[in-house]
């Protein structure tokens, strides 16, 4: 089996990138199993608890109260997307990661695909709801779209000489 093996800083650096992607692909897969087996008023429960001594120190705490908000605003069917967003996104990415751990061509053409997808479902995002958090992790998938472009363009592992 042919596996990834880095050559150079930027060969480290798309390792290093694609392996956050699978990791951040790992925590929606668990975020979509804790949302799928918790209720509305569950999670709603949870985040009064968690942020009940933030606000008991400052009630204009803008991370607390954006979470209660939130959590007071979900119903079921809120719930059931985003237990879908998070599991089919999940499992693309994870999917993906290993497989280009793996060498395998086919899924380079895939995850640059999947990566200009977000880039600009996020852009679209951004056009109403700017935040810097955003703009990093848009600039972050593009930067690794274009280092599995020159990964892919590079030729297979096997091929590579030193």
């Amino acid at each position: 089996m042919t596996t990834f093996k880095p050559h150079d800083w930027l060969d480290r650096t798309f390792e290093v990138g694609i392996i956050l992607k699978g990791l951040d692909g790992l925590l929606e897969l668990v975020g979509g199993v804790l949302l799928l087996l918790a209720a509305p008023t569950t999670i709603n429960h949870l985040v009064i608890a968690m942020t009940q001594h933030e606000i008991s120190e400052d009630p204009h705490d803008l991370v607390a109260t954006h979470l209660l908000h939130m959590a007071a605003a979900m119903r079921t069917s809120t719930v059931h997307l985003a237990v879908a967003y998070l599991l089919v996104h999940g499992i693309v990415k994870v999917v993906l990661v290993a497989a280009l751990l793996r060498g395998k061509r086919w899924a380079y053409p895939w995850m640059i695909g999947v990566l200009i997808a977000f880039i600009v479902y996020q852009l679209y995002r951004m056009v109403f709801a700017p935040t810097v958090g955003l703009a990093a992790l848009t600039v972050f998938d593009a930067a690794i779209a274009w280092l599995t472009w020159r990964e892919y363009r590079r030729g297979p592992v096997a091929d590579r000489r030193r």
